[in-house]
Order: structure tokens, then sequence, then C-alpha cells
């Protein structure tokens, strides 16, 4: 009796909203339908006790039930992110304000970090090959025209990085969080740069390896399984591409002070990372990023652009350039995802089903973050404070290909 009252409550309540392409299919055979148009979204309630994501429907809650097998949902993974939105709008954030507050008082250790970024990274390099470009860059694409392919977008985004640092041969190169290899060995090959790559990940460390040997350039890029806090040394020039969400928010004046320490007096440092739309840090609305923290990934923390800016200075770096890609973000995640969803039964035999149904939801998730202006990506060219400013160019005609 209780089950059908809140059913019957829930129903009543979704019907009191815009319009919702969904079916819903219960055990004992009944559909409930949300629209007068045709469902692109249908979520299958196998029993009772699933009934209780439905009573509380915030994107954690959805995606927790879907991931663990509780709720069966078909549809495109766009619609099912659109119907999710929807149907979690009326949720109270208060708990997943809480939850947001309890993740930044995890401390993040070498051990912590690493644990977090094999979790996450080491699923399979063939998995991570069958939806991204053949280079394997795992980061927003740079999309000069709108209208490039995503192995060419990829190739303008590093490109691009590499001129905003002003990289010229001969000139040493730190990549922190190097993924499979990209940008140090097209900074090898294309400007003449010695470089490093480091990565907590073995299985990148071993692709990234073996590329730079198959390139020949075996003398010129050094690929480090290494904490950038081990790192020694002096660099004319460092990159950070996607990876300081993984600092912690609290951690970033740190984070930055030791970028300052391994730059040399005159370089320029990068850094292209996520950041969230809420002035106070917090995570993305509806329980979105409480998923994304349990399931994907752990320890990770979002910062705002003003709070990202203010830790570059505590940590001694001025600002000289900041680029928001927030569109091409989303655009690469909606290719990211047109390609999973493409390549789904290749996929499926690379890994278990929860972890299947995890990226099939987290990758539109985060088209639609980008696409709504939850989160945006910036990148954000920088020197020392106290450097020599003098030495460089004095507008940003340099970035760009005559």
């Amino acid at each position: 009796m209780f089950e059908q009252m809140m059913l019957s409550a829930w129903s009543e309540g979704l019907r009191n909203k815009p319009s919702l392409p969904l079916r819903v299919e219960l055990w004992d055979g009944r559909q409930l339908e949300f629209s007068s148009e045709a469902p692109r979204v249908t979520i299958r309630v196998p029993d009772r006790a699933a009934l209780r994501y439905l009573r509380s429907p915030s994107l954690y809650n959805l995606g927790r039930a879907y991931v663990e097998g509780a709720i069966d949902i078909k549809g495109r993974a766009a619609d099912i992110i659109s119907v999710g939105n929807s149907l979690a709008a009326s949720m109270d954030k208060g708990r997943s304000r809480l939850v947001e507050v309890l993740r930044r008082n995890v401390p993040h250790t070498r051990q912590s970090d690493a644990e977090a970024i094999r979790y996450h990274y080491d699923v399979s390099n063939d998995f991570y090959a069958a939806w991204l470009d053949p280079a394997m860059v795992y980061s927003c694409a740079y999309f000069e025209e709108g209208s490039e392919d995503l192995a060419t977008a990829q190739q303008k985004k590093i490109d691009h990085i590499l001129r905003k640092i002003d990289l010229r041969p001969g000139q040493t190169l730190l990549d922190i969080g190097c993924g499979w290899g990209a940008l140090v060995l097209r900074a090898a090959q294309a400007f003449g740069a010695r470089c490093v790559g480091i990565t907590l990940s073995e299985n990148q460390a071993l692709l990234a390896r073996e590329r730079v040997a198959r390139a020949g350039l075996t003398g010129q890029v050094e690929i480090r399984l290494q904490d950038y806090r081990d790192v020694e040394g002096q660099f004319e020039r460092i990159t950070s591409v996607g990876m300081f969400e993984h600092i912690g928010v609290q951690h970033l004046p740190a984070y930055f002070s030791r970028i300052n320490a391994l730059l040399a007096p005159d370089g320029v440092v990068m850094n292209h990372g996520i950041t969230t739309a809420n002035v106070d840090n917090s995570a993305t609305p509806y329980g979105g990023g409480e998923f994304i923290g349990q399931y994907v990934f752990p320890q990770g923390e979002l910062a705002h652009l003003s709070t990202v800016v203010r830790a570059m200075q505590e940590g001694g770096l001025e600002v000289r350039d900041v680029e928001n890609l927030r569109r091409h973000y989303a655009k690469t995640c909606a290719i990211w995802t047109e390609n999973f969803e493409s390549r789904a039964e290749h996929i499926r035999k690379l890994t278990d089903e929860k972890r299947f149904r995890i990226w099939h939801v987290y990758l539109a998730g985060c088209a639609y973050a980008f696409a709504h202006g939850r989160i945006s990506l910036y990148q954000i060219v920088c020197g020392k404070a106290e450097g020599n400013v003098e030495r460089l160019p004095w507008s940003r005609r340099y970035m760009y290909p005559s």
C-alpha cells in the first residue's frame, strides 16, 4: 500500500512538470508515460525495492541505481542525461552540499592520489582507444573552425598549447599528467623540445614509452611514473593538461607553488583544466558531482576560475592569458559519447557491465554539463610573478599560425 501511494504521488508530481519523453515500466507490467510524444527514454523498475531511487531522483541516485543494476535505462545517452536532469531538478540540494564538504576533508597523499589515478585510467588502454582519437588525447579538443573531426581538433589543441607557451627548439618541457604521451611527442617532433612527461598511471606510462621508442625519440623524451611533488630540477616550459582536477581545491596553492619552483626564471607554464561555475567551488547540481566522485574520479574536485587564479597568485605565479574553451569541451564530450555508443558492443568486451554503465552516462553527462554552463574549461598561461616580462611578446599574435 505504501509503495502504491508513493508511486502515485511521484507520478502525479512528474505530470505537473514540463513534458518528459519518458516511460517507466514497472515489475507488474504497468507502464507510466509523461508526454504525448514517443518516449525517448525507458526506465525499467524490476521490483518494489528499486522505487526508493525514484522517490529522490537525484543524478546520483539515478546513476547509482543504473550502474549497480537496480534499474535498467534504455535510450541514447544524451536523452538519458536530459531526462535525468529534469527528474533531478526538484531534489533537495542539502545532501549533496554535505557530501561535498565531507569529500573536501579527504587528504591527498601520494598513495591516495596514485590509487585514484589508477582507478580511473588503468581500465585498459584498449578501452580508451575504442572511443578516443587515434593519438588517444583524453582532454578538451580545439575546434578552430568548428567543423574539424576529433583527430584534427585534438592535434590543433596540442599545437595551440605549444604555441601559447612559445615553445622553441632545445627548450626543456615538463608535462604534468602526460597521459599516453601525445603532447610530449608533438613537442619533440614538431617543436624540437627536450621533454619529460610524468603520470601516475602504469598503463599510460607503458604505452607512452612504446610510442616514444617507435618514434625514435628515446633520447629526447622521457616518460616517468612519478608524482609531481617528487620532480626535481627546473624547466623552461611546463604544461598541465586535464590533471589539476585531481589535486583538491585546498591543495591548489601548494600545487602552483611547486610548479613555480620547477619553472625556470623566465619560463612559461600553461594550466588546462576544468572548473565549476559555482563561486563557492561546490560540485555540479542535482547530485552529478556526487556520482562522479564515487564512480568516476575518486577525490576529484573542481574549483571556480576565481579560486584558480587566486591559488596561482598565492603560488607565486602571474596570470598572463586566459581562454575559455567550454563550448569546445561540450563538443568533444558529445563526440566521445557518440563514439562510445556506436562501439558499445566492442567496448562491452573490454570491461565489465558496471564500468560500461558508468562511462555510458558519465560521458554524456559531461557533454550536458559543459553545454549548459555548469562546468567550464580554461587554459591559463602563467609565469613567475617576478619574472622578466620584457622578454614576452607584446601581443597574442604569436599564438596563432601566420
